[in-house]
């Protein structure tokens, strides 16, 4: 196993944060070195915070489902958590396959997503999926 590099916050103090900066920073200081994120309009911010990390590397997947079984399969493989992101919506439902064999397996992943903002939840709104 490798560990990561300790973790250095990239952010002024007093200087605010979005979510998605402090999504980034909690991932480093758990010590996240790699992540399988497929971009869309919900994630976008995330994926602009992850450009500024200097300790995790984005691997692209050509689909959100490829991005969860490439988390599952790096988890297998390194006895780490595997790190996968998708957008709302579809991009979420396209985890439920990875995620179901990654439970019965008991393969450790954390899988992210997109969500449609708060006030429209409930609403019909375009990508709106909840998938609890």
């Amino acid at each position: 196993m490798h560990s990561a590099p300790p973790f250095v916050s990239r952010s002024i103090d007093n200087e605010p944060k979005n979510g998605a900066d402090i999504l980034v920073e909690a991932l480093e200081r758990e010590g996240v070195t790699i992540v399988f994120a497929y971009p869309g309009g919900a994630t976008l911010e995330i994926h602009q915070a992850l450009t500024r990390s200097s300790t995790i590397r984005n691997v692209l997947p050509r689909h959100e489902q490829g991005g969860i079984f490439a988390a599952e399969g790096y988890a297998r493989a390194s006895g780490l958590p595997g790190v996968c992101i998708a957008s709302s919506g579809p991009g979420a439902t396209n985890f439920v396959s990875g995620l179901a064999d990654a439970l019965r397996d008991s393969i450790p992943v954390v899988a992210i997503t997109g969500q449609v903002p708060r006030n429209m939840i409930g609403t019909d709104a375009f990508q709106e999926t909840s998938i609890c």
